[in-house]
């Protein structure tokens, strides 16, 4: 196993990260995506609300974590037949009503727990840790005996206690301060894989070996055939990652994938407008109109001219009526010859994110990272289409974590190679 594992803690991670604001479950859902808006991995946690009384302890504030809200949750809530016909109160609906409760979703940890430890968490479903911040850690080694304030500190035995909830006795104890003793961040799994792509020489040459001979690819993801109701998508919500594909059968019974309905591509959307779409639409449909630039005013009503009638156009006169947004105002009309051209328009601008079999876990890894999406759709290496599976940060984390010897070396790389950059050190 990669020293950089052992070695490296998670307060290594949480130099520079801002101090965590808790979302309350009595917040609007309005007010829950905008905060969405501004999150890591399209998603918030929500808390139940603080005592105001008393020491809270580290049980006590896990109690209180509700679960984690992401888009699609809002945009599946949205296009409910009552939502739909009321708006505003959908928008004023408190997001305890919406989120899905999963309190192991997230875990409170001390700041020496070792990243291969932390690791081991997200394996097993952990999405977020909470870290308390300004907090004074004793390092397993004068190399990694720091304060994060920029001093540096001598190794010292304390008899503090850990407040790990997840350590055992003999790892890195911290102790904290008064005045720091409600502050904590909070550390996604985009936070971890970024800072594993700063250790890839350490990593290596598990890196450069594809996401196939790494068992990184998941065969089991959801999804909903392109002429099935998007809204079908919404009986099937996954867990991890947040995202069904939507498929098209080839001749040969294999799938092509044509989009995706995910918490990624609903981060920064209209989240109205995905809901009338979500309800209204196909799932071929939505893939290519959800990000069409449609305001969710106009997604309510759109005001058209119309004739009232031969009589009225005799006279000069017009009547102005509502007429709802409809698949067919927007290019959606199957049965127009220039359907399959409208197609390849959008299809361009809400393709899935892809890659083949053959990719390397280091270019999956910074594909993730550059297009902030929670997982990449694998494809065939022959066809850019065929749909094989999906690479999600537990698979990556699985892949990254095994034992050398259960890593195929990619082509081309010698033994000699891999053993001179497994001693590359950070």
């Amino acid at each position: 196993m990669a020293s950089v594992f052992l070695y490296h803690v998670v307060g290594d991670l949480t130099v520079g990260k801002p101090e965590m604001g808790e979302f309350c479950e009595t917040e609007s859902v309005e007010a829950a995506i905008k905060a969405i808006g501004e999150s890591t991995e399209c998603g918030i946690p929500v808390w139940k609300r603080k005592p105001h009384a008393g020491i809270e302890t580290n049980e006590m504030r896990q109690q209180r974590f509700v679960g984690i809200l992401n888009s699609l949750d809002i945009v599946a809530f949205f296009a409910k037949k009552e939502c739909m016909e009321d708006h505003d109160k959908a928008l004023n609906t408190p997001v305890a009503e919406v989120v899905a409760p999963n309190n192991s979703l997230l875990r409170q940890v001390d700041p020496g727990t070792r990243l291969i430890d932390a690791l081991e968490m997200m394996k097993h479903g952990v999405r977020r840790l909470l870290v308390r911040k300004s907090v004074v850690w004793q390092g397993m080694s004068k190399r990694f005996s720091i304060l994060y304030n920029g001093k540096w500190l001598k190794n010292a035995d304390t008899s503090g206690s850990s407040n790990n909830l997840g350590a055992s006795s003999n790892r890195p104890s911290s102790s904290s301060t008064t005045s720091a003793r409600d502050k904590f961040c909070c550390l996604s799994r985009e936070d971890v894989i970024r800072f594993l792509i700063g250790c890839l020489g350490a990593l290596a040459p598990l890196p450069l070996s594809s996401i196939s001979s790494v068992g990184a690819i998941n065969p089991n993801y959801k999804s909903i055939e392109a002429t099935s109701p998007a809204i079908e998508a919404t009986k099937k919500l996954p867990e991890d990652p947040s995202a069904i594909a939507v498929i098209e059968q080839l001749q040969d019974g294999q799938y092509k994938i044509i989009g995706e309905i995910s918490a990624s591509k609903l981060w920064k959307c209209d989240h109205l407008a995905a809901a009338w779409a979500l309800a209204n639409l196909s799932g071929g449909q939505f893939v290519m109109g959800v990000e069409d630039n449609m305001s969710s005013r106009s997604l309510k009503v759109i005001a058209v001219n119309q004739a009232a009638g031969n009589n009225d156009l005799a006279n000069g006169g017009e009547s102005t009526r509502p007429k709802k947004f409809s698949s067919k105002s927007i290019g959606f009309d199957p049965a127009n010859p220039s359907f399959a051209a409208s197609r390849t328009m959008y299809r361009g601008r809400s393709a899935p994110l892809t890659c083949k079999v053959t990719s390397s876990l280091a270019a999956v890894m910074a594909q993730m990272l550059s297009h902030r999406a929670t997982h990449v759709w694998v494809t065939e290496d022959e066809s850019d289409d065929v749909l094989v599976g999906v690479v999600g940060y537990a698979d990556i984390m699985v892949a990254v974590t095994k034992q050398p010897a259960s890593v195929v070396p990619p082509p081309g790389r010698s033994t000699e190679h891999s053993s001179i950059a497994n001693e590359i050190h950070i």
